[in-house]
């Protein structure tokens, strides 16, 4: 049963993330990043710290700075996203983000001198001629949309590497919670020195929702998820589960955001 629930946690951590492109498109229409990240893992944070005290209060001192190592990466990758998601549509989005799938098993290479074989290889290549003909317009340049979502993959990918790495004598639900706190720390740091926090105070209740669902479901729900499912997979294989996230967003994106797909940028999903 253990071999089959890491895989069924993840998977449904990359549906409702990919649902969550659109939501999440909705809200940075009002609130500027930062802000935005904020209220999500704050509370997110708040929500997990109430339901897992008890697994909380076994955690050590490397348990937290692994777990602020991870959350540190989990939110510089959300917050290029997130201002990504603001120049670009939800499936490019959601497409481009999954590059972390190519990613994880050169970065395994680095830090755990374990070469990637050929396949990886192969895929990678293919990843990046997906990538071109998703981002580069006639005059072969990308917008800086798609150029930060790239980039929030590649911090994806490591936060994927260290989960891996720091979590493992850690409870899955405590680990969960010490990254949303550092994520928290960061957000509101940044948004401390960078955005308006009193933004917060002009939040329109038709959005309650939309934060609600990035805050317990996106956030929470689905980082438990990938927490507790990579400590039963490996990082290849949860980054292959994870990146259908990108399927799911540009699905979600056609139905509900009514983004049209040209057939260059069907060719550069295929």
């Amino acid at each position: 049963m253990k071999k089959y629930l890491g895989p069924l946690m993840l998977l449904s951590a990359a549906f409702i993330w990919g649902s969550s492109f659109i939501v999440m498109k909705n809200a940075v229409d009002f609130l500027t990043p930062s802000v935005l990240l904020f209220v999500r893992f704050f509370l997110a944070s708040v929500i997990l710290s109430i339901m897992f005290y008890k697994p909380l209060k076994q955690v050590t001192k490397e348990n937290i700075k692994g777990g602020f190592i991870c959350g540190t990466c989990l939110f510089i990758a959300y917050y290029v996203q997130t201002k990504g998601l603001a120049l670009t549509t939800p499936g490019k989005n959601a497409f481009l983000t999954a590059v972390y799938c190519a990613i994880v098993p050169f970065l395994i290479w680095f830090f755990e001198k374990k070469r990637p074989d050929s396949y990886h290889f192969i895929a990678a290549f293919l990843c990046i001629i997906g990538i071109g003909f998703v981002s580069l317009d006639d005059q072969l340049s990308m917008n800086l949309g798609d150029l930060l979502t790239l980039i929030g993959g590649f911090f994806y990918a490591l936060q994927i590497i260290f989960i891996k790495k720091f979590s493992h004598q850690c409870d899955g639900r405590a680990f969960t919670v010490i990254q949303f706190y550092a994520s928290t720390i960061c957000s509101f740091v940044i948004a401390l020195c960078f955005e308006d926090l009193t933004i917060i105070s002009q939040i329109k209740s038709d959005i309650f929702f939309q934060l609600f669902y990035l805050a317990f479901f996106a956030t929470g729900l689905c980082m438990l998820f990938q927490t507790v499912g990579q400590q039963m997979t490996s990082e290849c294989n949860a980054s292959i589960l994870l990146s259908l996230e990108s399927v799911f967003g540009v699905l979600f994106s056609v139905l509900f955001y009514k983004e049209v797909l040209t057939l260059k940028i069907v060719i550069g999903f295929i």
